[in-house]
């Protein structure tokens, strides 16, 4: 575990930015990793997917950098550059020479405190078109792209942070007013509400030097909403059947389950692997190998800060029906409820997980996401070892109890079928 033992430094500006810096100076690179503590969670409907929105006004220019300039930049440097939105956070990252650590700091700094003197109603709007014809390809122009809508509609209720999808419904993004863009500019993307990760090869004092120039002037103005979810429970099987366009029939059945690194996160995410983690697992060697009726089979825990579910997708064979699908699923979860798994798939799966886990960290850039990602929902930048261990831990009384408690209950089933 020594190996995953990551030394970093955290503190915090005046003005509430808190950084984490980490020195590794085996290669000239630096990856320069910025989360604001705002995603879909911190929208309320009619104003759905105003974070994701915002991940593309960013890189619009700022007062200082002319539109576009933020890729040329970087890309012109030798680096490279993106964003994400989740429901919990935002994320803004560069991967660059090391040398050009101060370029990425001023970009970094002047979006973050200089943004709305650049914003117009033209970069709104070409903004808004961009994301609507995103969420016609991603979603509602794709076969079964309304599936993970629809199962966050159902299996979350109205009020919670996460019944709508990332990036919310194209009316919300159509009607989206320059107002509403400097609003949320406001309330969430400020130094206070947000953590920089500098991560490579870096002199920590120069560093901390660079930081101090670029943010430390910065003005904090946020007043966050907190939100807070309950457990998550349904009383009653759900079930959707849809037609659509599409060539086979899918199933996607979905159970409430927990919140990130909740006591039964780990073992749900080891099921999951167990069912349908490689070709040899007990749900794709059964449908997709022996059996022949599934064209595949996927399974996966999913956890954020304020609620979970796991669910399973499969879809079937020419002339083959659902139910017969449906039914082999639920004789593998019922049997792990009741039997558990063996030595040997254990130890494969907690194995797997390892190598993924060791391997991505080998990736500067991934490393940086980790110690924010870590920060953010522990408090512990350092939490590598932790994280795996979590893994490693799972027993098969771990297994059965975690089926027996989220598996064996009640679900949202949903079917889509061909129209014709």
């Amino acid at each position: 575990m020594n190996s995953l033992i990551i030394e970093y430094e955290k503190y915090k500006l005046e003005n509430g930015l808190e950084v984490i810096l980490h020195r590794n100076n085996n290669i000239p690179l630096v990856s320069v990793n910025i989360w604001y503590k705002v995603g879909s969670a911190n929208e309320v409907k009619g104003k759905t997917g105003l974070a994701h929105l915002f991940e593309h006004m960013m890189f619009q220019g700022s007062e200082h950098v002319a539109k576009e300039m933020h890729f040329k930049l970087i890309q012109e440097a030798g680096g490279s550059l993106n964003g994400s939105t989740s429901f919990d956070r935002t994320n803004y990252y560069e991967k660059l020479p090391s040398n050009y650590l101060e370029l990425a700091l001023w970009l970094e700094s002047d979006r973050m405190g200089f943004l709305l003197p650049a914003m117009t109603e033209e970069k709104l709007k070409n903004q808004i078109d961009v994301v609507s014809n995103e969420r016609l390809e991603r979603y509602d122009n794709q076969p079964y792209g309304l599936a993970w809508e629809i199962i966050l509609q159902n299996i979350y209720p109205d009020n919670h942070p996460y019944n709508w999808a990332t990036i919310g419904s194209l009316e919300d993004i159509k009607n989206f007013t320059l107002d509403d863009v400097n609003s949320f500019f406001t309330q969430y993307y400020s130094p206070s509400n947000a953590t920089l990760v500098v991560c490579g090869d870096i002199d920590l004092d120069i560093a901390k030097g660079l930081i101090d120039k670029y943010f430390g002037e910065l003005k904090s103005n946020v007043s966050n909403k907190n939100n807070s979810a309950a457990t998550i429970k349904l009383l009653e099987n759900k079930l959707i059947n849809r037609k659509e366009d599409v060539q086979l029939e899918r199933t996607h059945i979905a159970w409430p389950t927990e919140p990130s690194y909740s006591s039964f996160d780990a073992p749900l995410a080891v099921i999951a692997d167990i069912l349908s983690g490689s070709k040899g697992s007990r749900l794709y060697k059964k449908l997709v190998f022996n059996k022949q009726v599934a064209q595949d089979i996927s399974a996966f825990q999913f956890s954020g800060k304020f609620g979970g579910h796991f669910m399973i997708i499969s879809t079937a064979k020419p002339n083959v029906n659902l139910n017969e699908i449906k039914n082999l699923i639920f004789e593998e979860i019922e049997n792990i409820a009741e039997n558990g798994v063996s030595d040997f798939e254990l130890i494969k799966s907690k194995n797997s997980i390892k190598a993924g886990f060791v391997y991505s960290m080998q990736n500067l850039s991934n490393l940086a996401d980790h110690l924010n990602h870590y920060n953010f929902y522990l408090d512990e930048p350092n939490s590598f070892a932790f994280d795996l261990n979590r893994f490693e831990s799972v027993t098969n009384e771990d297994i059965k109890i975690a089926a027996q408690n989220y598996l064996a209950k009640p679900y949202v089933e949903l079917n889509i079928s061909p129209k014709f």
